[in-house]
C-alpha cells in the first residue's frame, strides 16, 4: 500500500470547491440518514429486512458514493477516493440516480412530508451539487480506458439489486422486478439502462478531456 504523503493534499484546490465539496456531503448524508430512519418507521418488515432493501437501491448506494468522495474532497485529498477516476464514476452514477428518476420513477409516486425531503435531498439536490462540482473541478487526468472499469459496477450492481429483491420479496425498482414482468422484458429493461450508462459515461470522459483542453487555452 502506497503511503499517505503530503502531496496527498492539494493546496491548489480552491477553498471554494472543498467548501462545495463539504457542503454537498452534508447534504448527501442527511437526506441518507433521513431515508433511512421513514424506511425503518414502514410497519411490516424488521430492521435487518429494512436495511437490506435501503442498501438494494442504486439511489442510496450512489448518494453514498457522493458522501464519500466529497468528504475525500473537502479533506483536500488528491488521492484514493479523491482520484479522478472515483470523482467521475461518482459524477455518472449520481447522474443516472437523478435523470431515471426524473424520466421513470417519478411520475410512479408523490412524496409528502418528511419523505418529499428525503426524496428531492437524494434525486435532485445531491446529483446537482455534485455535478456542478464535478464541473468547477480539475479535469485532464482520466485514462481512456478508465471507462470501462466504471461501468462494470453497475454490472455488479444489476446482480446486487437481482439478488436484494429475491430475499426480500421487493425489487428495488419496477422495471428490474423478474416476478411482475418475467426475464425478458427485464432483460429488454436492463440493455435500455446500460445504453444510457455507456452513452453518459463516454460523455463525461469527453466532457473531462474539452474541459482541460480550454482551461489550458487560458
Amino acid at each position: 500500500m502506497t503511503p499517505l504523503h503530503s502531496d496527498s493534499l492539494a493546496p491548489s484546490t480552491p477553498p471554494a470547491l472543498r467548501a462545495w465539496a463539504g457542503l454537498t456531503a452534508v447534504v448527501a448524508v442527511a437526506s441518507l440518514l433521513l431515508q433511512y430512519h421513514l424506511l425503518l418507521r414502514i410497519p411490516g418488515p424488521g430492521a435487518a429486512e429494512a436495511t437490506l432493501r435501503y442498501l438494494g437501491y442504486f439511489t442510496i448506494l450512489s448518494n453514498i458514493g457522493v458522501a464519500v468522495v466529497c468528504v475525500a474532497l473537502a479533506c483536500g485529498r488528491r488521492t484514493g477516493l479523491a482520484a479522478p477516476v472515483p470523482r467521475v464514476a461518482v459524477a455518472l452514477f449520481i447522474g443516472i440516480t437523478g435523470l431515471i428518476y426524473v424520466i421513470i420513477l417519478r411520475p410512479l409516486w408523490h412524496p409528502q412530508g418528511a419523505q418529499w425531503w428525503a426524496d428531492a435531498g437524494l434525486h435532485y439536490a445531491v446529483p446537482v451539487m455534485y455535478l456542478l462540482g464535478w464541473l468547477a473541478g480539475p479535469h485532464g487526468r482520466l485514462p481512456r480506458r478508465g471507462l470501462a472499469g466504471v461501468l462494470a459496477i453497475p454490472i455488479v450492481y444489476l446482480g446486487w439489486a437481482l439478488l436484494v429483491g429475491r430475499l426480500s420479496g421487493q425489487y428495488p425498482y419496477p422495471f428490474l422486478d423478474l416476478g411482475a414482468l418475467g426475464i425478458g422484458l427485464v432483460a429488454r429493461n436492463v440493455l435500455a439502462v446500460a445504453v444510457v450508462f455507456i452513452v453518459a459515461g463516454a460523455l463525461l470522459w469527453w466532457l473531462d478531456a474539452a474541459l482541460a483542453a480550454r482551461r489550458r487555452q487560458r
